[in-house]
């Protein structure tokens, strides 16, 4: 069976980044549907409180097994949190009250252009044409589907405070994915474990502060049915698969599968929030999938 499961899922790194980027697409969803249902921070921390919970069941006693080799490499487990869950899940929750949806979903698309200059200015790889014009062509997809296929509605959008701090998390989200390759010696499942962890303590304070201004809301009923599923599926699941695939494809080419996130998003909205499908979704589909086709055709 473990056999079968690595030939099927986890040695397949298209596979995992697919479903990695269908359930942070979910995430969008989520998050529209989490309005009114609970606070921005509540969700932060309670989703890796959950996590958390969850991963102590089954890879518990593991993760403490590497303890040892874990606590030498603390503070990059803290780094790591804070750059790719804490800082983006908090700035992100934080900007999207400041700009617009269309902005939040363009400066987005900056992360894999991030991933691959950090790819050759800290990695010393190369990037070859064809994933310089995949990139481009999956880029072109992210405006389609965030203009809604009107493209002269870039010339109305204004920049402000929010998109500023937006493209700074962006660059958090960047130094995370090409860090993974650095972690510890340890197993991918307890580097998780414990990065998890980070998470959630480095959550608390920002919770706190929400708190303290009297804009905290605890989860209703409905609002904990979300949560466990922004919990296992993008938190959990979501990461696991993401960190797999970085560690089977490398940074680079992991980046190029990330602008399939929101237009999936856009997608899951039409089906779970009975939005309009429209003709813009399609072409942004085709335009991602041509441009991932198009950096990997020499793997595929």
């Amino acid at each position: 069976m473990q056999k079968l499961f690595r030939k099927a899922l986890y040695d397949r790194p298209i596979v995992l980044m697919v479903l990695t980027t269908l359930m942070w697409g979910g995430n969008t969803v989520a998050g529209r549907l989490a309005v009114g249902e609970m606070s921005p921070m509540v969700i932060t921390c309670l989703r890796w409180l959950i996590t958390c919970l969850v991963l102590s069941l089954f890879a518990g006693r593991a993760a403490l097994a590497e303890w040892p080799a874990v606590r030498r490499h603390w503070l990059f487990f803290i780094v790591m949190a804070l750059c790719g869950f804490t800082i983006f899940n908090a700035v992100f929750y934080y900007s999207a009250h400041l700009t617009s949806g269309i902005n939040l979903s363009i400066i987005q698309s900056a992360i894999p252009v991030f991933v691959l200059i950090g790819t050759v200015l800290w990695r010393h790889l190369p990037v070859t044409p064809m994933q310089m014009v995949g990139l481009v062509f999956s880029l072109i997809g992210i405006l389609v589907i965030a203009t809604k296929g009107d493209i002269g509605a870039m010339a109305a959008l204004s920049v402000n405070v929010g998109d500023l701090m937006m493209l700074i998390a962006c660059i958090f989200s960047a130094i995370y994915t090409l860090a993974i390759s650095d972690r510890p010696k340890t197993s991918m499942i307890s580097f998780f474990v414990f990065i998890s962890v980070a998470a959630f303590l480095t959550s608390i304070p920002m919770l706190a502060v929400e708190y303290a201004s009297g804009a905290a809301m605890m989860p209703t009923p409905k609002g904990w049915l979300i949560l466990l599923y922004i919990s296992i599926f993008p938190s959990m699941l979501g990461q696991i698969f993401f960190i797999r695939g970085v560690e089977l494809m490398g940074a680079g080419r992991v980046g190029i599968f990330l602008n399939l996130t929101p237009v999936l998003g856009s997608l899951l909205a039409v089906l779970l929030l009975h939005e309009r499908f429209g003709l813009h979704h399609a072409l942004s589909l085709v335009l991602v999938l041509g441009g991932i086709f198009i950096a990997e055709r020499r793997r595929l």
